[in-house]
């Protein structure tokens, strides 16, 4: 048999090694600060960029594509090339894939502390870095399809398979979800709106778990864990199971996180039955992974590695039940903006992705610095640290979580709310936000002995950048070739593979999609709802900017407890002017809807000054720079014409004299905040907030809206 002689490149898999270690500290270190802020509201600094508001989606994108992502590219670049008997496609392509990756990282680390957000959960990034996600992607694609096309092995292994479905299926979510209107190189405004702009938002956020979270770390458990084990891949039929019904079912189930929302019914229940049905493929593949351990439980005893791959797979597959069963109507009743939600994604983040990442951590240093592990003892330090850790995190949470429901449902015998006032709901989970602060502070310290171990294990070695091996040649493995089953027939086939994963993938989404966009009486107009005044505008990006949607709601669910507390509940015509969508998916803060006319303008500017001031014991961040500074209208004329061109109906040439009607409608706050003590001229950003503040759920209660001459 003739071999060839060949290098399979470890310099790319160092980098996004170290990378992966960089940003996991930084990223965790982040939300390690949030979770102390969220009940020491000190520890906000009183500064704009270090507010829990701004850096919990630091903290999201930290941790999801700064950390995880290095991790998953880190374990493809390794895995990839010894499946495929081949060295990647192209090391140029691989050192722009790292290179530009770590620029999409600090692009986010840099903008979003700053305010510069589209506020679309896991897609906050604004447009030229979405471009740039977008380009990086496709070197990433070329590198791998070009590596699989190039191999020296006939079949692929079951880990490429969902490497494929990650690459085509990240690409289609990113897109869609990322289409906008620009206003200038630092804002944008999506080209959906409310309902719609919530399905498609949800389409992507829960399929960037399953697509980014999700399968390419099954195609990493499909590799490292027999390698670990030191076993074969427990059933192959089953693999294939997994695979194919895991791609098709799991994009179908976004909906669920809308439930009881303004969202169609027929949707919310698609999303709902197809939740309950991903149960079975996902505990399809983690029954694979757990079984492929038989016989090694003695092994498991003694080796960090596979105990974190244990736990990693549990995990994923506690979190894999949980969403589906949350995805139920009367458990999401009660879990839904709750903290209930925040225990469930970190099962997810902390046990199956964290574990999972630095079990491959502690795998593959080793072999490619041609040594040992620094301290077996450590290891199993950071593994048992980080696994109480993640119990200190969640079990409060779940406890917060339930008790926040509770405590919003609760009447007195004689049928009104018994904690009618919010912050009761809040300041009484002071202590179990105090727990998993402890907890998060347990999986940090692991972190950092991990890292510090990994970093020992570097020095003690030498890097074999290119690491010699031989395979046979192409031309000698596909010789002879017989009849065989017809998956077997497409493993040698990666064009038509992604061909056929892609399509699957599209058919939930298209389905769900296209019907809410095409049949009008999906989202039915309401002739009361009109576009925002142009203070209010501006009020509106200001509330983005500072991510007050982080915290607060603006969809009331049709439950008496809600109605009761904040009013009518929404319908899906109020929204049809809002571009983004801010129906929040957290209430650590009550929910907005129908504040417009609820307190006074003078109420929300000594809020806004410092919320202890009128609400003792708030746990709310001072937010008086806007009371400081001055607002730019210089981009209202911009704004205009970005939301005409995607149908808001302000009238052609009605930019022009927009500010006109900004300055009279600010003018107008600012004497009434005046005349009530409040030292504020008509300029400053403290005035737009209000006039968005007093305008919501406005058009429903029938308040008379601000006036406006460019409206049709």
């Amino acid at each position: 048999m003739e071999l060839e002689k060949f290098s399979y490149d470890n310099q790319s898999v160092r980098n996004f090694a170290i990378a992966t270690m960089i940003w996991g500290v930084v990223g965790m270190l982040v939300g390690l600060l949030i979770a102390f802020q969220i009940y020491l509201p000190v520890l906000n600094f009183g500064l704009p960029y270090t507010t829990f508001s701004r850096l919990r989606p630091l903290h999201t994108n930290a941790v999801i594509f700064a950390f995880v992502g290095n991790a998953m590219f880190m374990g493809i670049y390794y895995s990839l090339q010894r499946v495929c008997k081949a060295r990647m496609f192209s090391d140029l392509l691989s050192k722009i894939h790292f290179w530009g990756w770590q620029s999409i990282i600090l692009c986010a680390a840099l903008t979003l502390p700053l305010g510069i957000t589209t506020s679309k959960e896991y897609a906050e990034l604004e447009w030229p870095i979405d471009i740039l996600i977008a380009l990086v992607w496709v070197v990433f694609a070329i590198n791998m399809f070009g590596t699989i096309a190039k191999r020296r092995e006939k079949h692929m292994y079951v880990a490429i398979w969902f490497y494929i479905a990650t690459v085509v299926t990240v690409a289609v979510l990113h897109i869609v979800n990322s289409i906008e209107i620009p206003v200038n190189l630092f804002k944008s405004y999506s080209m959906y709106a409310g309902v719609q702009d919530a399905l498609v938002q949800w389409w992507y956020g829960h399929n960037a778990v399953a697509f980014f979270l999700t399968t390419p770390f099954l195609g990493l458990m499909y590799y490292f864990l027999p390698k670990a084990a030191g076993r074969p891949v427990y059933s192959y039929k089953l693999s294939i199971v997994h695979f194919w019904s895991l791609i098709f079912i799991y994009i179908w189930a976004g909906p669920h996180h809308l439930l009881y929302t303004s969202l169609p019914d027929w949707a919310q229940s698609l999303g709902t039955v197809f939740s309950i049905m991903l149960i079975a493929p996902s505990w399809g593949g983690m029954i694979n992974g757990l079984l492929t351990l038989r016989g090694a439980w003695d092994k498991v005893r003694e080796d960090p590695i596979l105990k974190f791959m244990v736990v990693a797979v549990t995990a994923y597959g506690m979190a894999t039940f949980e969403g589906p069963m949350l995805s139920l109507k009367n458990v999401n009743a009660i879990a839904h903006f709750t903290d209930w939600i925040v225990a469930h994604v970190h099962i997810g983040a902390l046990g199956w992705n964290g574990f999972l990442s630095f079990a491959m951590l502690y795998w593959l240093i080793p072999r490619i610095y041609k040594t040992t592990l620094y301290s077996k003892t450590l290891a199993n330090f950071h593994f048992w640290i980080c696994t109480l850790g993640i119990v200190f995190y969640a079990v409060p949470m779940y406890w917060s979580g339930i008790t926040q429901s509770l405590m919003w449902k609760q009447f007195t015998p004689e049928g009104i709310l018994q904690y009618p006032n919010f912050l009761e709901t809040v300041t009484n989970l002071i202590p179990l936000y105090a727990i998993r602060s402890i907890g998060g502070t347990m999986y940090f310290v692991g972190v950092i002995v991990g890292v510090y171990n990994l970093v020992k294990t570097i020095k003690s070695g030498s890097l074999a950048a290119n690491e010699d091996t031989e395979a046979p040649a192409r031309e000698t493995i596909d010789a002879g070739s017989k009849k065989e089953a017809r998956h077997r027939w497409l493993e040698k086939r990666p064009m038509q593979f992604a061909l056929l994963a892609t399509v699957l993938v599209l058919i939930g989404g298209l389905i769900e999609i296209i019907p809410t966009f095409l049949i009008k009486s999906n989202v039915p107009t309401i002739s009361s709802v009109k576009p925002y005044s142009p203070l209010e505008l501006q009020g509106r990006d200001l509330y983005i900017r500072e991510g007050c949607n982080n915290c607060h709601s603006q969809m009331i669910r049709p439950f008496r407890s809600e109605t009761e507390r904040y009013g009518e509940y929404s319908k899906a015509g109020e929204f049809v002017y809002d571009h983004p969508f801010l129906w929040g998916s957290k209430r650590t803060g009550p929910d907005l809807q129908r504040e417009g006319g609820k307190y006074p303008n003078v109420w929300h500017y000594l809020h806004m000054q410092d919320p202890r001031q009128i609400s003792p014991g708030s746990l709310m961040p001072v937010y008086d720079w806007l009371l400081e500074n001055d607002l730019d209208i210089s981009t209202t004329e911009s704004k205009i014409n970005a939301l005409r061109s995607i149908g808001v109906p302000y009238t052609e040439g009605y930019e022009k004299i927009a500010n006109d009607d900004l300055n009279k409608q600010a003018m107008e706050i600012a004497a009434d905040l005046q005349k009530n003590g409040a030292p504020v001229t008509p300029e400053k950003e403290i005035i737009a907030m209000i006039a968005y503040l007093q305008r919501l759920g406005t058009d429903i209660k029938g308040n008379k809206p601000a006036d406006m001459k460019g409206v049709k």
